[in-house]
């Protein structure tokens, strides 16, 4: 029975729901991080002022241990990428998430953050954060309404609740490694991308017609 206990995937049998507490170290672990998730005070467009109103007595998201937004990302453990992501603000975005110390989330709330929005054809425009970082919920909406993101909070939350220590990232042995700043030029270049830039030119001049001949 005791190992019962212990296992995490075993249900409780019914004569004793009720009767005794039956926890884990994972849950424990995972009611602590999910009741003080500390989001990082960071707003991009109007999406922006949707996450000032759940902070607001209305929705007031303090309820869920989520109050206390900070400035700094030093100090914070989520990331809620609200508006249009230009590519003059991704660098800047992906060091800030850099800073984070693990563990950490993103929430892409609204279209703009999700895919690119009405702007996707954009030429100042990223099609979607999670080209760049890895995006833990996604909040449909142009904008999403207060509402929106608040359940967006409670489905990361959830995803909280089925972590474990023995698999998440940031236990491992292998540290983890941060995210490239994207370079801002005529374009956005991803550094993890220029060792293939021989490859591209050299299969770019292969293609090139030969006009030698014709001259």
């Amino acid at each position: 029975m005791t190992d019962e206990l212990n296992n995490p995937g075993v249900d409780i049998p019914p004569e004793l729901q009720g009767q005794v507490t039956v926890t884990t170290l994972d849950k424990i672990y995972n009611w602590g991080r999910r009741n003080s998730l500390w989001p990082m005070f960071f707003g991009l467009a109007c999406c922006a002022i949707e996450m000032i109103c759940v902070a607001a007595s209305r929705y007031d998201f303090s309820r869920f241990g989520m109050e206390v937004m900070r400035a700094t990302p030093r100090q914070a453990d989520m990331i809620i990428v609200s508006g249009t992501v230009t590519k003059k603000m991704l660098p800047q975005i992906v060091r800030l998430y850099n800073q984070i110390p693990e563990p950490k989330y993103v929430i892409a709330m609204g279209a703009c953050a999700s895919g690119g929005g009405p702007f996707k054809e954009g030429y100042s425009v990223v099609s979607g954060i999670d080209k760049f970082l890895p995006v833990d919920i996604y909040i449909p909406g142009c904008p999403p309404t207060p509402q929106a993101l608040l359940n967006g909070l409670i489905k990361l939350q959830e995803k909280i609740d089925k972590q474990s220590i023995r698999s998440v990232s940031w236990y491992q042995k292998e540290a983890s490694e941060a995210i490239p700043i994207p370079i801002l030029g005529p374009d956005l270049i991803d550094p993890r991308d220029i060792p293939n830039f021989k490859e591209l030119q050299a299969q770019a001049v292969s293609q090139e017609p030969d006009t030698t001949q014709d001259a």
